[in-house]
C-alpha cells in the first residue's frame, strides 16, 4: 500500500525542487501548487506543464495526488524538470509497482547536463573573440 507522504528533492541544471505528495480526496480534481501558484500560471509553456505532469501519465496516477512544490534557482525548464524528477522520487517510492515505469521512460534518472564555465580569454565557454588578420 501507499506510504505516508513525505517531502522528495528533484534538480536539474542549477534549480531544487521539493515536492510534497499526498492522494487527493476522492472525487475530488487533484491540485498542483508550485510556490504557491497555481500550475498553469507557474508555467505558462505548455511544454514544462507537460513535463510535470509526465510522471503521472506514464503511471496512470493522473488526478490521484494533490502536489504542493516549492521550487528555487534556475530558470522554467530547470524548474519543471526538477519538479518532474521529485514527483517521479515520490511516485517510486509510494509504490513499488511505478519504478519500473518511471525507470523505463528515463524518469528516475538526475540530468548531469550543466552550463559550461567561462574561460579566460574568451567572450564565452567556447566563442572567440573575432580574429583579425590585418
Amino acid at each position: 500500500m501507499a506510504k505516508q507522504a513525505e517531502i522528495f528533492i528533484g534538480r536539474r541544471k542549477n534549480a531544487v525542487a521539493r515536492v510534497f505528495l499526498k492522494p487527493s480526496a476522492a472525487g475530488s480534481e487533484s491540485n498542483i501548487t508550485i510556490n504557491g501558484r497555481s500550475f498553469e500560471n507557474f508555467f505558462p509553456n505548455p511544454l514544462h506543464r507537460d513535463d510535470v505532469v509526465r510522471p503521472f501519465k506514464v503511471t496512470n496516477t493522473l488526478g490521484s495526488y494533490d502536489v504542493s512544490a516549492n521550487v528555487m534557482g534556475g530558470g522554467t525548464t530547470g524548474q519543471s524538470g526538477a519538479v518532474r524528477l521529485a514527483i517521479a522520487r515520490a511516485l517510486a517510492e509510494m509504490n513499488a509497482d511505478n519504478r519500473p515505469l518511471l525507470r523505463k521512460e528515463e524518469l528516475l534518472t538526475r540530468d548531469p547536463r550543466m552550463v559550461e564555465r567561462k574561460k579566460p580569454g574568451r567572450p564565452g565557454a567556447r566563442k572567440k573573440f573575432q580574429f583579425s588578420k590585418r
